[in-house]
């Protein structure tokens, strides 16, 4: 839709609609739990109203650190309903991790659960510094509260008392600028910066998104991405709200009950990483089940062999396969590959700019280079963040005066826009599709006892990708070694970002200004393997 003739909508106002255009027909399904589009929206009213009692006003944050359930839904559009601004954590966050996080947004109410996969978050939090944190619920796991915690279903009762017209009223004095979510996304600095994003440009983005990938409302979606991440969220379940689509969160990865799962639910959309893809290929049993009704595929945040996609198509399918490119501060997209693409295409690209978005490749002075020249990829249109959260320099530094965003990826652009991302201008690689940034792991590591310096790179690994690489200076005295670095480490950050292998230095490579030569340590592994 053209930008003079695009509607503007926000969050609440999405929801209602997509209730009286799709109104009996599912929306959500969750174990024994299934909302249709009519329920899901009575459900944001109720969880709106327990927001207003709890005294939530608009622009105040919640955070939320759970993994993919159906309230993780509610208690996310409840809030926006009303003004709130959402805060998602990552599941694999430890308790520092977390509380940094809790503290930079200042967020007012917590919700998560009691236990997930052994993890008892509230636990996690204890001892921690946490002044603006008023609150914090359990989404599920109530019957084992954690001392000082809320039960959900308590939290919504308790919104019983508000009439249903006072959100109405907030969600009327909602506007389309007014912020959506503040997602974090670790910085070169060491310490993850808050995106801040806006109700109208991310369902926008994903208005645009959905449509190009051709989501349906007849598509039943098994969203595996997490919903902390801007796949598993905006291109998870917002986008399926805004087409009436099915959301069925998986809310762990297990390759077989995945597989059941398509034969029993006709699941037709799966995103993910190429590593999602590649198990099910593998998968010795896979002929045991029926993916008949696989349609739609949506990968990215690695590299797509050409062999792949044709398997894709071949063997498991999917009728349509694409890939896309995308930052936290684009809300998640910049450019995508549309649905007749071909094969050769979609592996070797990551698609065109999508429809209101610019995007070209520029030397270090911001010129545009040639066609077919590698340069920093800068985009500019409706999707481009409004800034870091209280960091007005840092917002400087990454946004032009003219509006184009920074990526700091490099790429290559071909004459009908298509763009191959060729490098990093960071040193940010990527771990399972998950972003890991050294500079993170690297403070973390210099809090350990023994460790003078820390220094990590990315290093090629045949199932994440990439995986983590450390190389430390030991303190004097110290009498460290690999495995009880990486136990620490395991202790002390979140897993993907934890060191697969460990190697001692008398000194790190540094150059005359005293930075470390990331490329002397690559060319060290690359040595070693």
């Amino acid at each position: 839709m053209a930008a003079d003739t695009y509607q503007a909508r926000t969050l609440p106002q999405l929801v209602s609609q997509s209730a009286k255009a799709f109104a009996e027909r599912p929306s959500i399904t969750d174990g024994d739990v299934s909302l249709t589009y009519r329920q899901l929206d009575a459900a944001r009213v109720a969880a709106g109203r327990a927001f207003i009692a709890a005294g939530l006003e608009p622009g105040e944050r919640i955070a939320i650190w759970a993994p993919n359930i159906y309230q993780w839904v509610i208690a996310a559009i409840g809030a926006q309903s009303v003004g709130g601004v959402l805060v998602p954590l990552n599941t694999r966050m430890k308790g520092a991790e977390a509380a940094y996080v809790l503290r930079a947004s200042g967020a007012k109410l917590l919700f998560t659960v009691g236990d997930f996969l052994g993890v008892n978050y509230p636990d996690l939090l204890q001892g921690q510094d946490l002044p603006a944190l008023q609150r914090t619920v359990l989404l599920e796991g109530g019957a084992a509260a954690s001392q000082g915690c809320e039960d959900w279903e308590a939290f919504l009762a308790a919104g019983e008392a508000v009439g249903e017209d006072e959100v109405a009223r907030r969600a009327d004095a909602i506007t389309p600028d007014d912020t959506l979510d503040i997602l974090f996304t670790s910085g070169t600095t060491g310490n993850p910066k808050g995106v801040v994003t806006c109700h109208g440009q991310n369902i926008r983005t994903f208005e645009n998104w959905s449509a190009t990938v051709d989501m349906r409302a007849d598509d039943n979606y098994l969203v595996i991405n997490p919903f902390f991440h801007s796949f598993g969220y905006k291109a998870g379940w917002l986008a399926a709200i805004i087409r009436g689509a099915h959301i069925l969160p998986v809310k762990s990865f297990d390759l077989d009950a995945v597989l059941a799962q398509i034969a029993r639910d006709r699941i037709s959309m799966i995103p993910g990483p190429p590593t999602i893809y590649q198990s099910l290929l593998a998968h010795p049993r896979r002929a045991d089940y029926d993916l008949s009704s696989l349609r739609l595929a949506v990968t990215g945040a690695a590299p797509v062999p050409v062999a792949l996609v044709e398997q894709m198509r071949s063997e498991l399918g999917f009728e349509v396969v694409v890939t896309a490119y995308g930052l936290t501060e684009s809300c998640g997209v910049v450019s995508i590959c549309r649905a007749d693409d071909s094969a050769e295409r979609i592996s070797h690209s990551s698609g065109r700019a999508m429809d209101g978005v610019e995007m070209k490749c520029v030397d270090r002075d911001g010129n545009a280079v040639a066609t077919g020249a590698e340069g920093e990829i800068w985009f500019r249109g409706f999707n481009v963040m409004r800034g870091y959260l209280d960091n007005p320099e840092e917002t400087a530094r990454t946004i032009t005066a003219d509006g184009w965003l920074k990526t700091g990826d490099v790429g290559v652009m071909d004459a009908d826009g298509y763009v191959r991302i060729t490098d990093r201008i960071k040193d940010m690689f990527i771990v399972g599709g998950f972003n890991t940034y050294p500079a993170e792991i690297e403070n973390i590591l210099c809090s350990m006892p023994g460790v003078a310096r820390a220094a990590v790179i990315g290093v090629p690994d045949e199932r994440m990708g990439e995986v983590a690489q450390a190389y430390i200076v030991k303190a004097p005295g110290a009498t460290l070694d690999a495995q009880s670095v990486v136990d620490w480490a395991r202790e002390n950050m979140a897993n993907y970002k934890v060191p697969r292998t460990v190697h001692f230095l008398d000194e790190l490579p540094m150059n005359a200004g005293g930075k470390v030569l990331k490329n002397e340590l690559r060319e060290l592994a690359a040595g070693s393997s």
